[in-house]
């Protein structure tokens, strides 16, 4: 993806807590008729990200190809009339301020019923921690699981490289930063509270997101 410096991100703890905040994923690869995109949650694990797709899913088929994953963050809509510096100079444009990281890996299928329900109990867990009453896999009927086990597959996905871009505003002052903090706060819709909190965490030294312009 284009990479400007100011927005670019390659700290692997940054990038892999980025992940763990936004498991939901789009899987893009080749298939028969062209590109092809899978939407799914998926876990990281070390140099690996672990997920499943039903079984009859044409990615299932795709044992060893490349893939392209993008993780998604928030994302939204910029005015400049956000800006201080625009009633003072006026040159100011909109703009669209988001979060992504895009891993590059290679596919391996697994059709392996201890791996599956390993998996899904991990995968389960991590998503039920903050209920009152958290779901285990085991609380279902053993044939009822069994049964959806053989109706999907595992997917690993070895990440051979990974790249961030947090394009929230650096290339601009601090004033015209905070101003955008207010608009997103006094705005807010449903995505806008988290983009203007990454947006404050660039201001912050002791954040991971400060000075980000320069990390090669």
């Amino acid at each position: 993806m284009y990479q400007p410096a100011a927005f670019r991100e390659t700290r692997l703890e940054v990038l892999h807590d980025f992940i763990q905040a936004h498991p939901f994923a789009s899987v893009i690869a080749h298939g028969d008729d062209g590109l092809v995109a899978d939407h799914l949650p998926l876990r990281l694990s070390s140099a690996c990200l672990h997920g499943h797709v039903a079984a009859a899913n044409d990615l299932a088929q795709r044992d060893g190809a490349a893939v392209l994953v993008v993780f998604h963050g928030p994302h939204g809509y910029i005015s400049p009339g956000w800006y201080p510096s625009k009633s003072q100079t006026g040159r100011e444009v909109p703009t669209w301020n988001y979060a992504v990281v895009q891993v590059h890996g290679r596919l391996r299928v697994i059709d392996d019923a201890d791996w599956k329900r390993a998996f899904l109990q991990g995968l389960t867990a991590q998503h039920e921690a903050s209920m009152a009453q958290p779901w285990s896999i085991d609380e279902a009927p053993p044939d009822y699981i069994a049964a959806l086990l053989g109706a999907i597959c595992g997917i690993e996905i070895s990440i051979e490289r990974i790249e961030g871009k947090f394009k929230l505003g650096q290339n601009k002052t601090e004033a015209n930063r905070r101003g955008v903090i207010d608009g997103l706060r006094q705005r807010a819709l449903p995505v806008d509270a988290a983009l203007a909190q990454m947006t404050a965490q660039t201001l912050s030294p002791s954040s991971p997101l400060s000075g980000t312009s320069s990390h090669e």
